[in-house]
């Protein structure tokens, strides 16, 4: 939905100082400035993480428009609506999500009605929809989902195909508001299908294309090393690196005056982080490991078994997770105990007496008997310490050690995690580790 005086934002008689004459000549922004409201008390009182702010940005500073600000607030009138009275005197757009639910405490719609100083009043199409909503479920219409309807005058609304809240978008002098509910699918869907091709067409803005390359298996400090000049300050595109969970994402930003010259920029730099960095590149935007290794297998037509001790069907679990996985997957076993180890998969107990469950014998063995009897070409098997107890001086908490087999051989591979990490963290990143191990083997 398209609210009547988006466009006036860049008309040709624009008078504010944001967006009209300079000098006696017009111009538009090279970026539109805009503030991202989050709503909910249970992401002030971090009863739940907060998630849509991080994507709107993304997707906004891809069709040109410069994020300046992330708000969270609570579920209270008065301040919500001060908020939003606020970032309209501040910016020329500004996104809300949350608060548009079928409950009392939820608030948007009276705040920014307050804010705008335009009353409510029930919307018969916004209505029609939430009742079309109940029709398609086969469920009855709720009497508490009519609050859902109700739309400050002269605002219009946007569908929602994904559940029952219409959102909102409105102009306020200079500046653009859009309203989306606050779980994420719903927001997500609306914002690309009603708002961002909105923004997208707008006169005058600078295109800005965005790239997340994903690395595995260096440090954040050597990825540093080796892009230091792609990382100068002031450079076009911009580079910089993040790291969560042991995964090292390098964000590109790169702008210019139109979208193909900003998606030049951004390819060449993709290209050159590609070269530099080589195998530790695994994937591109919300890709994972276990993408990237499904699509090597599928690729070389090879099947894969997984034996796993510690990461109790982890690593299993993720190659599952992929859609197709049948094409690839054959059999994981948890061979938790020594027994099972034993009785599964052919290690033998007088190994596991001399060398202990965790190590490279029992390791080599697991993954030997994977492969055996599960007749997949690629085996991996996982043994260590998880913790928090169990470790040693010579065997401490954070010992991994993985196994890998197929036609050429078996290799096994030591890692030592670290006893800081917590069991789950070392879980995860053992998990990560074995499917790192095979994607690398996969390329050679």
């Amino acid at each position: 939905m398209c609210p009547a005086g988006l466009y006036r934002l860049f008309a040709e008689d624009a008078s504010n100082s944001r967006l009209g004459e300079r000098a006696g000549k017009r111009y538009f922004p090279r970026r539109m400035n805009a503030c991202i409201i989050s709503v909910g008390t249970e992401l002030v009182t971090g009863q739940c993480l907060e998630t849509n702010a991080a994507w709107l940005s993304e997707q906004l500073a891809s069709v040109g428009v410069q994020v300046i600000e992330h708000v969270t607030v609570g579920d209270q009138l008065q301040h919500l609506a001060t908020t939003i009275r606020q970032c309209i005197d501040r910016f020329d757009l500004v996104v809300a999500t949350g608060g548009l639910g079928p409950t009392r405490d939820d608030l948007t719609r009276e705040a920014l009605a307050q804010a705008i100083g335009r009353p409510l009043a029930e919307n018969q199409e916004a209505l029609r929809q939430i009742e079309a909503y109940f029709q398609r479920l086969q469920r009855p219409f709720i009497d508490a989902n009519r609050l859902q309807a109700l739309v400050p005058k002269g605002c219009s609304i946007i569908p929602n195909r994904r559940g029952t809240a219409p959102g909102l978008s409105c102009q306020s002098r200079d500046c653009l508001l859009f309203i989306l509910p606050g779980v994420p699918a719903e927001m997500k869907a609306m914002a690309e299908e009603s708002v961002l091709p909105q923004l997208g067409v707008r006169p005058g803005g600078q295109a800005i294309r965005i790239a997340n390359v994903l690395c595995y298996g260096m440090s954040e400090a050597r990825i540093g090393e080796l892009l230091e000049d792609l990382m100068a300050s002031g450079r076009n595109p911009s580079v910089g690196t993040t790291a969560k969970d042991a995964i090292i994402t390098i964000r590109m930003v790169a702008r210019a005056a139109d979208p193909p010259g900003a998606q030049r920029l951004l390819d060449a730099d993709v290209a050159e982080v590609r070269s530099r960095l080589g195998k530790v590149v695994f994937g591109r935007g919300d890709g994972t490991l276990q993408a990237a290794v499904a699509e090597l297998l599928v690729e070389k037509r090879l099947t894969v078994g997984t034996a796993e001790s510690c990461t109790g069907g982890l690593v299993a679990k993720r190659l599952t997770d992929i859609p197709g996985s049948s094409a690839y997957f054959l059999q994981g076993f948890v061979t938790y105990s020594n027994q099972a180890k034993t009785d599964r998969l052919g290690v033998p107990a007088e190994m596991i007496e001399r060398e202990g469950a965790v190590s490279e014998a029992v390791a080599h063995a697991m993954a030997e008997g994977c492969r055996k009897v599960t007749g997949a070409d690629v085996a991996i098997s996982v043994t260590g310490i998880a913790g928090p107890s169990g470790g040693t001086a010579e065997k401490p908490v954070g010992l991994v050690y993985i196994g890998l087999a197929d036609d050429r051989g078996i290799t096994v591979k030591r890692f030592l995690f670290g006893e800081q990490l917590l069991r789950r963290e070392i879980r995860d990143r053992t998990a990560k580790t074995a499917l790192n191990f095979l994607r690398i083997h996969l390329l050679q």
